[in-house]
């Protein structure tokens, strides 16, 4: 197994792409920690999922946009797991698919909060735990359509683009401390997340009818993104880091 060993904090991993990162992370070996904010039902379920695989599971509710729940995570994460050598900042929301002049302030700011200060609580808090291991992995998750800069996405491609940049920079910074980051970037993925953006920003209500337009002619599954992350995450691909990775016909 690819992460036999391992303890990994999932935030948003109780649906959607970071459900299905749990559960392969789980298949693979590794003991998971999944933050959720509102859908205690749905944590509930990924957690029991994992604990089936035979993996130590617990689901903490936070806010990731609240620098106290991200800190209080981590502890909850430490103390469950006994240490903490994956991170994967995946929470995130899409935009609404107004132009930038239609667009509310809020909504900008929210959509920033949650992917570039979001990560950034989870990584400062996490890194003095990450930087006890011999090795250890951080998981930026972005998107494919932050590189396509498509009217209507603009809160969503400048909070990705910024939380890229951020990721960079931490690949650098911690190199030495032998932690590798890297940017996993799918494009389109089936996800309730995936469903609306499809709806707002090219007005198709079911999803699977431009899966036949996709790169080799269907949609990613939210497993496909935590099959690349635990490959990324072994032994075999020790020496990448500061990456962007795409999946499912994204390019760099």
């Amino acid at each position: 197994m690819k992460l036999d060993g391992r303890s990994a904090f999932i935030t948003g991993g109780s649906r959607g792409v970071g459900r299905g990162m749990a559960l392969v992370f789980a298949r693979e070996g590794a003991d998971v920690v999944i933050n959720y904010r509102r859908d205690e039902d749905a944590a509930r379920e990924t957690v029991a999922e994992i604990q089936k695989l035979g993996r130590q599971a617990v689901a903490v509710k936070g806010d990731v946009m609240d620098a106290e729940d991200c800190r209080r995570n981590i502890d909850d994460a430490v103390t469950f797991l006994g240490k903490l050598d994956l991170l994967v900042n995946n929470a995130g929301i899409a935009s609404r698919g107004r132009h930038l002049m239609d667009t509310e302030e809020e909504e900008m700011q929210r959509v920033i909060a949650i992917h570039i200060l979001g990560s950034f609580y989870m990584a400062k808090y996490a890194l003095p735990h990450l930087r006890a291991n011999s090795r250890s992995d951080i998981f930026f998750v972005s998107s494919g359509s932050a590189r396509s800069s498509a009217a209507g996405s603009a809160p969503y491609t400048a909070a990705k683009a910024g939380m890229e940049g951020m990721a960079r920079c931490l690949a650098t910074e911690e190199r030495p401390n032998n932690i590798r980051v890297n940017i996993l970037a799918p494009g389109l993925v089936n996800t309730e997340m995936g469903r609306r953006l499809v709806r707002a920003t090219r007005g198709v209500e079911d999803i699977n009818e431009i899966a036949s337009n996709q790169p080799f002619g269907r949609l990613l599954q939210p497993e496909d993104i935590g099959m690349l992350a635990a490959f990324l995450a072994s032994a075999e691909s020790e020496l990448i880091t500061g990456q962007f990775v795409g999946l499912g016909g994204t390019v760099g």
